[in-house]
């Protein structure tokens, strides 16, 4: 029958093998007196709950990666008292700080009535220059349009008196 090991001795069995100054099974297992067969399975337990721990971590990141997803958390986090905001922040993977940036953006935008909200920084200057050129295009455009009216009005002034052909050079 072989000996019933603790969670808390597995653990430091596993903490050995992968620490700073890891050890394979079969050097721990000459240390140590266990076998090298159950340090290894130890091992390879504690990797695939640790694979488990960090899929369903990635999971709940994942859900806040889309503006939708932030949306539901804050809305979410909305309705819990002070003690579960906390354990669902963990069990969220997500920190206070990050929860009221999102729900400072959303605020914001509402706030601008519903107008595209203007970046920072570079954005916000090449916005400012496209909009510059636009108002500027804008006035050649009208200036443009006022002179064919202009000249229009010119030619049926004159009418056929000026069509463009010289009278003294026929004779």
């Amino acid at each position: 029958m072989t000996p019933a090991y603790t969670d808390a001795f597995k653990s430091r069995m596993v903490q050995r093998m992968t620490g700073l100054r890891a050890m394979s099974a079969n050097e721990l297992s000459q240390e140590v007196g266990v076998s090298q067969t159950s340090l290894s399975s130890w091992l390879r337990r504690a990797g695939e709950i640790r694979a488990k721990v960090t899929t369903a971590k990635e999971t709940r990141v994942a859900k806040t990666d889309t503006a939708e997803g932030r949306l539901a958390a804050v809305l979410e986090a909305s309705k819990l008292s002070e003690e579960e905001l906390g354990v669902w922040l963990r069990t969220q993977g997500l920190h206070g700080a990050q929860l009221d940036e999102w729900r400072a953006a959303m605020l914001a935008g509402l706030q601008s009535n519903g107008a595209v909200a203007r970046g920072t920084g570079t954005q916000a200057r090449r916005v400012k220059e496209l909009e510059r050129e636009l108002r500027r295009k804008d006035r050649a455009l009208a200036e443009a349009a006022a002179l064919l009216i202009l000249q229009k009005k010119l030619h049926n002034l004159l009418g056929d008196a000026d069509d463009g052909t010289n009278d003294e050079s026929d004779s």
